[in-house]
């Protein structure tokens, strides 16, 4: 195991404590706030919730195995001898990341064929997506990291297109008032889903050890915030929105 800073190690255990904080409150603001929106945009913004209740859950222990691998003796950080389980954070994309394409589709509120089949298809290519990346980041060295970097980019590059090419034409079709929040809804699921990539490449920049070690995890725990719980928030604005637009509808023609 790598022997870290006290410095390095406080950084991240900070950064993983505040996540923690911030996907609970995350999701006791999506839970409690969704009967504010038209029922049909609740289940959307309850599977928001139910993504940042994962990554909470799983930033617990993320929290407690990084707490556990390193014990302070004279000043200076050495290992417990209980390594740091990274695979909580595979299995927590494994389970949010298609969640997090579906609650996108669902706020849309597509035709139930369009809805049926892009959750389907953006689901299953992100599941791939997680599948394939986790041999190269326990691989120890660098053309097995690069070999199954390359394969997880592929599903990686079909759901960009989904999203650009895909459901262009279907943001299109939501009410004026809330395309705009749609549009950066889009953007910033690609963003923080780019950044991911970078940081999965951060030893092929010659980062070793300790400094490797830091520097993904505060690159993906970043990530996972913005993916998770900023989106999250996104998603109970759109459906505010459109809730409200169609209310408004529903009274003018009743008129």
């Amino acid at each position: 195991m790598d022997i870290i800073t006290p410095f390095q190690f406080s950084l991240v255990y900070n950064a993983f404590s505040f996540t923690l904080a911030a996907m609970g409150a995350a999701t006791a603001f999506l839970w409690l706030s969704r009967t504010q929106v038209a029922p049909a945009y609740r289940t959307a913004v309850t599977i928001s919730g139910l993504v940042t209740a994962i990554a909470a859950y799983h930033y617990l222990r993320i929290f407690e195995s990084w707490n556990a691998a390193y014990v302070l003796k004279d000043g200076v950080l050495a290992a417990t001898g209980f390594a740091f389980n990274d695979a909580y954070r595979y299995v927590d994309w494994l389970l949010t990341v298609p969640l997090l394409l579906i609650e996108l589709v669902l706020v849309m509120r597509l035709s139930p064929e369009q809805t049926s089949s892009k959750t389907f298809r953006l689901g299953f290519a992100a599941a791939l997506m997680i599948v394939l990346g986790y041999p190269g980041e326990i691989a120890a060295d660098i053309p097995t990291r690069a070999l199954w970097g390359t394969l997880s980019s592929i599903p990686f590059v079909y759901i960009v297109w989904e999203l650009f090419r895909g459901l262009g034409a279907s943001i299109e079709q939501q009410p004026v008032a809330a395309r705009d929040l749609v549009r950066r809804a889009r953007l910033l699921t690609f963003a923080s889903w780019g950044f991911y990539p970078i940081v999965y490449m951060a030893p092929y920049a010659g980062l070793t050890g300790a400094t490797a070690t830091t520097v993904i995890q505060l690159g993906y725990t970043i990530a996972d915030l913005v993916a998770k719980a900023g989106v999250g928030v996104l998603i109970f604005m759109i459906s505010m929105r459109k809730s409200q637009v169609e209310a408004h509808g529903a009274t003018v023609h009743a008129e």
